[in-house]
């Protein structure tokens, strides 16, 4: 299994799906108005975020199926699979249900949505709340293909899946209108359908033996361990990812989000270099950290070299043009609004697309503790400071504080991979 070849699959899943949400982000925006869409933006956000309610065992599965692999114990991985899915599938539901709880809040008042809309944004919530135990089995899916490295048909369903996710809102409002609540009905249905089509590959792999075994709680206990800090991680590390929306609409309206989150979510799809690299990674640094450890650093230090030489040129090249790029895709008036905020964020960019290595070398070493550890002490400063800067300095501080997080992300976690590859 090429390392070369599975990257290649992870940028081209990733980055295909792309493509149509360049045609239909104007769409949506024209069609459904500007806080319509801000609302729209932070539902993806949200069922993102809440699928983290997988506990971690997404990873955790990666991690165990490319570990019993590398050691031959093919006939533990059934149980192990089935163990991981049920765990998935019941955090999910408790995941929806509380975003289904948080809906009237959510809408009515937290997110500071305009009296017009406030009842669609709450129906909208709710309707989102259905995806996230759909997203949650998928997740423990994916992680089972990828500890079998099998990163062709993973992304080939991202694939699907992206599409879906920015064509389907489209052909909502094409067939029956600019209707927010509709737009997010047609991401569950979405969500479904990738689920149901994991599961195929991987009764190609190993039949009907994983739904059929015997569910053995000694392997819930140990996805358990692994998975209790991954949690911790996998929660509050795209929560610092998506807090400055939910901030800056609390604090200074839902209409003045998409002017900050439509340059984020364009500039956080480049990470699609580093983290198709390290998605490739994972499992095999998995295996080497217990059996080569040599061979892990060096590998180690050549992807780091690798990102910081591909991300380099297409940050400096996004800070300088960022007005004109926005003024061609947008408008001028958009771009007016949000040109400087692309350029500091790209900064950010940069330092989170290098940070992604060593937080792949930490977590395959089973070490998921430490950059748990570490994102708690990020988000106790990181959301005051957030807090600050918005009142003083609206979205630009924002996006200031933003880029100061992840540089010292970056700076704590490289410090970490070093010392577990001196081991």
């Amino acid at each position: 299994m090429s390392l070369k070849r599975n990257t290649l699959w992870n940028l081209f899943g990733t980055g295909a799906p792309l493509l149509v949400g360049v045609f239909s982000i104007p769409f949506l925006m024209k069609h459904l108005g500007i806080e319509s869409f801000g609302i729209l933006t932070l539902i993806w956000a949200l069922i993102g975020y809440f699928s983290l309610f997988d506990f971690g065992l997404g990873r955790a599965l990666t991690q165990k199926v490319a570990s019993q692999r590398a050691l031959g114990a093919l006939d533990k991985l059934p149980q192990l699979i089935k163990a991981g899915l049920v765990f998935t599938a019941i955090a999910g539901i408790v995941g929806g249900l509380i975003l289904a709880v948080l809906a009237a809040p959510l809408g009515n008042s937290w997110l500071n949505v305009s009296f017009g809309l406030q009842k669609s944004a709450v129906y909208s919530l709710a309707i989102a709340a259905i995806g996230i135990p759909l997203t949650t089995i998928t997740t423990g899916l994916r992680g089972v293909l990828e500890g079998f490295e099998d990163f062709k048909q993973i992304n080939l369903l991202k694939i699907l899946l992206g599409i879906a996710n920015f064509g389907l809102p489209v052909v909502s409002i094409v067939l029956f209108g600019p209707i927010l609540e509709l737009a997010v009905a047609s991401l569950v249905i979405a969500r479904l359908l990738n689920m149901l089509l994991h599961i195929y590959p991987i009764n190609a792999k190993l039949g009907w033996t994983w739904a059929k075994a015997k569910l053995d709680y000694s392997h819930v206990r140990d996805l358990w361990q692994f998975g209790v800090w991954m949690t911790m991680s996998n929660v509050i590390s795209p929560l610092m990812v998506t807090a400055d929306r939910f901030l800056i609409s609390a604090v200074i309206g839902a209409a003045s989000v998409a002017y900050y989150t439509v340059p984020f979510d364009s500039l956080i799809r480049i990470l699609i270099i580093p983290g198709a690299l390290t998605a490739a990674l994972f499992p095999r640094l998995a295996s080497l950290i217990t059996t080569d450890l040599p061979a892990a650093k060096e590998l180690y230090s050549k992807s780091v070299l690798i990102v910081a030489k591909v991300m380099t040129p297409v940050c400096l090249t996004i800070i300088l043009g960022s007005y004109f790029g926005l003024s061609l895709w947008l408008g001028v008036d958009f771009a007016k609004k949000s040109w400087l905020l692309t350029s500091i964020l790209a900064f950010g960019i940069l330092f989170n697309g290098i940070a992604q290595i060593p937080f792949a070398v930490i977590q395959a070493s089973g070490n998921v503790r430490a950059t748990a550890l570490v994102h708690l002490f990020e988000l106790i400063t990181y959301v005051p400071l957030l807090l600050i800067a918005l009142k003083f300095f609206g979205l630009q501080g924002a996006a200031g504080v933003w880029v100061l997080r992840v540089a010292m992300d970056w700076f704590i976690l490289q410090g970490i991979a070093k010392n577990i590859l001196k081991r």
